[in-house]
C-alpha cells in the first residue's frame, strides 16, 4: 500500500477510511469527502491497479487468497493506526475488500459503508463469517450493475446479517456503477450521528 491521502485534523474525534475500487485511485474517492469538524478522511492507495487481480466473483485460487490476505493485512494496519472510532467505507472492489475485512475476524471498526460490493469468491470457497455483534453496516447496490451481480450482492447481505450485523440496504434501480448522491448523503448522516455519540444507523 502506498502512502494514503489524508484530509482533516491530526487529532480527530472520528476517522473515515475510504477504499477505492479496481483501476481507480484515492482521487476517485475524494468526491465522497465533505469537510466536517473533528473528522479525518484517510484514502489508501493500492500498490497496483487493484487490491487483488481476479474478478470478485471468480472462484478463489491460491494466488487470489494470497493477494487478498496481503491487502487485508494492509487495511488492518491502517485501521489500527487511527485514533478514535473508525467508519470503514469502500466502493466496488474497495467495498468487497472492506466486506472481507469485516467478516475476517479482524478488530472491527465502529461502522461500515459498503458501496456496491460483494464477497470475494464463491460460497463453496469456505469464506469466513466472523461474528459482527450488532455492527452497523450500510450496504448499497444497483439492480443492473455490470461488475457486482445481484445474486452476489444478496449473498453479502445474507452473510452480514447471519454474522450479526445490523444492516441497512439500498438497491438503486438503473444506477450506473458509481456512488450516487443519495449514498454520499447517507455516509455524511452516519458520520454526523457518530460525532454526536449516536448509533451510526439510528
Amino acid at each position: 500500500m502506498q502512502e494514503p491521502f489524508i484530509s482533516g485534523p491530526d487529532n480527530p474525534a472520528l476517522t473515515c477510511i475510504l477504499v477505492h475500487g479496481r483501476g481507480r485511485s484515492p482521487d476517485d474517492m475524494q468526491p465522497l469527502i465533505q469537510q466536517m469538524p473533528r473528522v479525518r478522511h484517510v484514502l489508501p492507495k493500492s500498490d497496483g491497479q487493484g487490491w487483488y487481480a481476479a474478478r470478485t466473483v471468480d472462484p478463489l485460487t491460491d494466488v487470489t487468497r494470497a493477494e487478498l490476505a496481503a491487502s487485508l493485512d494492509q487495511l488492518a494496519a491502517l485501521i489500527a493506526a487511527q485514533t478514535g472510532p473508525v467508519l470503514l467505507a469502500g466502493f466496488s472492489q474497495g467495498a468487497c475488500l472492506a466486506a472481507e475485512y469485516l467478516l475476517s475476524g479482524a478488530p472491527l471498526p465502529a461502522a461500515a459503508c459498503l458501496f456496491t460490493g460483494c464477497r470475494v469468491g464463491l460460497p463453496g470457497d469456505g469464506l469466513p463469517r466472523a461474528a459482527l455483534a450488532g455492527l452497523p453496516v450500510y450496504v448499497t447496490g444497483g439492480d443492473a450493475d455490470p461488475w457486482i451481480p445481484l445474486d452476489a450482492w444478496h449473498r453479502l447481505l445474507v452473510d452480514l446479517t447471519g454474522a450479526g450485523a445490523r444492516v441497512r440496504a439500498d438497491l438503486f434501480p438503473g444506477r450506473p456503477h458509481e456512488v450516487s448522491g443519495a449514498e454520499r448523503s447517507q455516509l455524511q448522516v452516519m458520520l454526523a450521528r457518530m460525532l454526536e455519540g449516536h448509533d451510526a444507523l439510528g
